[in-house]
């Protein structure tokens, strides 16, 4: 995440999407979560979170704007300001104004990066010392996604979520990111892949691409194994991969459990909101992927991937 501003009590911090550019979901893990192997991009749509010390303990959060999330104990932000306050012993309490723009339940890990954020505003507010390593472990704790978020925002992930490779493929190419207002339960979507224990699958293993082509080449022979359970369901799945194509899409997908796809493209398209909304309510962001900063740069806005 980019650290906008901080001085005494006060931070801004913005919270970049992510997005599973492949997914392969392996066996079902003793402590009940799944084996993975993925690769996660981080992008350019983001959550602002303006973030304030308080006097009494706890955590207030107020939505300044976007859709209705949930903002009692449950959020993931109040979970993630919960668990620093326990492992700590914060006397203080945050308040916190989030602007959100990154879709709800969407696959784009929204809530994770907001609840990374907050760790890492607990981490600068507190003058806690944390490595970035620390802060990571602390993520995991909360959620498999949260780790990604103090990397450097593109990274093969393996185990549950805790095991992270930096990698250094191309990045000059655009996303559309298209959002339909369905409700995919994340639990469902894992019951319906029906792995045990001892499922094996043969994991995929990326190429060495050194151009956006050769990196498009070879993101095709994988492939995200939710959308092959999902797909046959829900028809609008299909009538939005249909889209994307249409429009030049070197690639569709969708990313984590769903029910957000994505299209990868050489140059930026020319595709409006209003003909996606006259299709059927669809969200629409056009999107590059980004770098996330090292610890030791936050103040410094690292590269945002703006065009």
């Amino acid at each position: 995440m980019f650290v906008k501003e901080i001085s005494g009590r006060h931070a801004i911090l913005e919270t970049p999407a992510k997005v599973n550019l492949f997914l392969q979901v392996l066996n079902k893990r003793p402590d009940g979560f799944h084996n993975i192997n993925s690769l996660f991009q981080a992008v350019s749509l983001y959550d602002r979170l303006e973030i304030r010390l308080i006097d009494s303990p706890g955590v207030r959060i107020q939505l300044s704007d976007g859709p209705d999330v949930p903002l009692d104990g449950n959020n993931l932000i109040a979970r993630a300001y919960q668990l620093m306050r326990g492992r700590f012993d914060l006397r203080q309490g945050l308040e916190i104004s989030l602007e959100k723009k990154i879709p709800v339940a969407a696959g784009l890990a929204g809530g994770s990066s907001d609840a990374a954020a907050t760790i890492k505003a607990c981490n600068l507010l507190f003058q806690l010392g944390l490595s970035q390593s620390e802060l990571s472990s602390l993520g995991l704790e909360i959620g498999s996604d949260l780790p990604f978020f103090f990397s450097s925002g593109q990274v093969l992930v393996k185990g549950r979520g805790d095991i992270i490779s930096e990698v250094d493929f191309p990045t000059d190419y655009f996303l559309v990111l298209v959002t339909p207002p369905l409700e995919i339960s994340t639990a469902e979507a894992y019951a319906a892949l029906k792995r045990g224990l001892t499922t094996s699958t043969i994991e995929y293993n990326l190429h060495n691409c050194r151009t956006v082509e050769e990196f498009v080449s070879s993101l095709i022979s994988s492939g995200n194994d939710f959308e092959e359970v999902l797909s046959g369901s829900l028809s609008v799945l299909d009538r939005i991969r249909q889209m994307l194509l249409g429009n030049g899409a070197l690639l569709t997908r969708m990313s984590g459990s769903g029910p957000t796809l994505f299209g990868v493209f050489s140059t930026k398209p020319e595709i409006k909101e209003r003909m996606i909304l006259n299709q059927g309510e669809w969200l629409i962001h056009t999107v590059k992927p980004i770098s996330l900063p090292e610890q030791d740069k936050h103040l410094e806005g690292g590269d945002r991937g703006d065009y």
